[in-house]
């Protein structure tokens, strides 16, 4: 089976919202959250949906799943202290119901502007390779540091990337590694930096356009205009 893992467990104080964590904003009444669930739910190859939520907002979310009809929505978990804590989670969570073959895509309750065929990319070539990792070619120089203001080296830009999401792996792969960072304290920021401290190969899946992660309140309002703009061309055709 293949599953997806939604991890909204931040608060997003970067957003500037003290009272509604980042992920429950809405757009045209509809929490970025469901914007992000919808695109899961309704891809043929995901079985099942799991989501880790912050433990006091887990009724809220509860609320949006029946209200706007995410199905496949069939566990809330409660978030850890940090994207790498929730995701842990979320993998634990998975452990009754999952085989080590099992596919799971990890992917940010906040980065809604995916489409079917980044999941089904994702999962082609998890299957064929255990690991995958959605990429986009940076567009601007990316600078190492040596210490203080230094730069040790400005590597060629054609073969730099950043990484986003989703991120997808045979579940008995991750969960493997995410235990062993949990024994060894190792805090880590997303699971390809998880795998790359440990030396897990992985395979890339180059990322459709947009594909924003909504962390501070511009963002929020790109993905609006890019929403509405994507909404126009279907409706007008263009």
């Amino acid at each position: 089976m293949t599953h997806a893992l939604i991890f909204a467990g931040g608060a997003g104080q970067r957003m500037n919202t003290r009272a509604t964590p980042k992920q429950f904003l809405e757009l045209h009444g509809k929490p970025i959250i469901i914007y992000t669930l919808e695109h899961f739910d309704a891809h043929p190859e995901i079985g099942e949906i799991t989501v880790v939520c912050l433990e006091s907002w887990i009724p809220e979310l509860k609320h949006h799943l029946t209200r706007f009809g995410i199905a496949k929505a069939v566990r809330v978990v409660p978030g850890g202290d940090g994207g790498d804590k929730s995701v842990y989670n979320g993998l634990e969570a998975l452990s009754a119901v999952c085989e080590p073959e099992d596919i799971v895509l990890i992917h940010d309750g906040v980065r809604p502007l995916i489409n079917r065929e980044l999941i089904s990319a994702n999962i082609a070539k998890a299957k064929a390779f255990g690991a995958a990792i959605t990429v986009e070619a940076a567009s601007e120089s990316v600078v190492r540091l040596s210490g203080d203001d230094c730069v040790a080296e400005v590597p060629p830009r054609e073969k730099m990337y950043t990484a986003k999401a989703p991120q997808s792996f045979r579940y008995g792969l991750i969960w493997d590694l995410y235990q062993r960072a949990h024994k060894d304290g190792l805090r880590t920021i997303d699971s390809a930096h998880l795998c790359s401290t440990y030396g897990l190969e992985m395979r890339t899946v180059k990322s459709t356009p947009n594909n924003i992660k909504i962390t501070a309140p511009q963002d929020y309002y790109i993905f609006r205009a890019l929403y509405e703009a994507m909404e126009n061309q279907q409706i007008l055709g263009i």
